[in-house]
Parts: structure tokens; sequence; C-alpha cells
């Protein structure tokens, strides 16, 4: 595994969304058809859920579905927030957003050793972490 997909990247790839950067289309037709798989954040999933609740994200099947597909997608593995990804969190620097969840997926790239698929201009122009 070598990349973290970031939580716009995850949906926008769950939604087949426009959106979704094409160098980040390859990587994850990449690797969904031949790996390796391409990591999610466990807070990743609690986002979606977030998202849908505030009417913030239109899903095309139930909220439970959504989160089953992407954790059972064949280019996604979903990474546990465990110790060293909370305690990290708080290491990231002042320029890094304050979002917890923008916090806990930049840990656990971090200490996963990934890179972040993102295109949130405060985490990029933080260089707290590397980026695909």
């Amino acid at each position: 595994m070598t990349y973290l997909a970031d939580t716009h990247v995850v949906v926008w790839w769950h939604l087949a969304s426009p959106e979704l950067p094409a160098t980040y289309r390859r990587l994850l037709q990449e690797a969904e058809s031949r790996g390796p798989r391409v990591g999610v954040s466990a807070i990743t999933l609690w986002e979606i859920a977030k998202l849908y609740e505030r009417g913030r994200l239109r899903l095309n099947a139930s909220l439970d579905q959504c989160l089953a597909d992407v954790e059972g997608s064949a280019a996604f593995d979903v990474l546990p927030l465990t110790a060293s990804v909370a305690a990290e969190s708080l290491r990231l620097g002042p320029a890094y957003p304050r979002d917890p969840a923008d916090q806990l997926i930049g840990a656990t790239a971090r200490c996963f050793g990934l890179s972040l698929l993102t295109v949130d201009r405060l985490i990029r122009s933080s260089k707290a972490v590397s980026f695909a």
C-alpha cells in the first residue's frame, strides 16, 4: 500500500464524480483491478456518515450500503484508528487544519507511511504529510 485517500476522494470515487482528479481516478482504477489497494482512515467512514446526516452529501444508495461498499471495495483497505495515530494527530504542526477528522487522516498517512490523495489546499500547503 502506497496511498491513503482523503474523504472527498473516497466519496468522489464512490459516486463516480467528475470532481475526482484524473490522476486519482487512474490510481484507484489500478487499485481496484490489480492492487495494491489504497488506504482509507477509519475516521473517513464516520465523516461520510456525518456529511450525510447534515445533508451535505447525497448518496445513490442508503448510508449503510454506501459505507459497506467503501469498506468492502476492491480498491480500499480501511485502516484503524490506533493509539499512535491519535498521538500523531497532535504533531502535525500549526499550519495543518484544526478539523479533527482531517488531523486523524493526516496522522494515519504519517503513521502508515502513505502519501495522501487529497485536493484540500490547506492540508497540501501545510506540508505535514507527503502527497501523491
